[in-house]
């Protein structure tokens, strides 16, 4: 049996990082959106609060970049959907902000590209469903947008496919 975490919460993300820890950002503990993380050591069996996001939120994506980093992206707080983004680099144990996406979305997939981009797709915005795509370039830290989808997408998933395509 594994400890408990110091909070519940879903509608969280968990990101499995280069050093085999895993990374558990935000979410929802049934009363708040939550902008604490939590590190899970699987040789240790242990959990580590580590630094807290700049912004709570729930229902958002987070992807590992090539170089480490985590980015989480959109989400809402309060009802409130959003196009902030922010970076935790792993060997600070940090956040800090990065350049917001141009659309406002929460309940979104974002996937790492073989050229160390990564892709935001579909979600909502004010309940109606997205078709819209925008790339993250983690060089320059912005977003650009990309085609769209056939058809609108949220609560979905993506894997990248050895051709280098997205599947949503």
């Amino acid at each position: 049996v594994i400890a408990n975490m110091s909070s519940a919460r879903y509608f969280h993300t968990a990101s499995l990082l280069k050093n085999g820890q895993v990374l558990i950002v935000g979410g929802w503990n049934g009363d708040k959106e939550l902008n604490s993380s939590e590190l899970y050591d699987s040789r240790s069996e242990t959990w580590i609060t580590v630094g807290s996001m700049n912004y709570a939120r729930q229902i958002h994506s987070a992807v590992v970049l090539n170089n480490g980093k985590v980015l989480v992206s959109g989400g809402f707080t309060e009802y409130i959907e959003m196009n902030n983004a922010e970076l935790y680099d792993p060997s600070t144990r940090t956040w800090t902000t990065t350049g917001s996406m141009i659309s406002i979305r929460s309940g979104h997939t974002a996937s790492i590209l073989q050229n160390g981009n990564v892709v935001v797709s579909g979600g909502y915005y004010r309940n109606k469903e997205l078709n819209t795509a925008e790339l993250y370039n983690p060089s320059t830290e912005t977003w650009t947008t990309t085609g769209n989808m056939t058809h609108k997408r949220c609560e979905h998933t993506a894997s990248l496919l050895t051709n280098g395509q997205v599947l949503v």
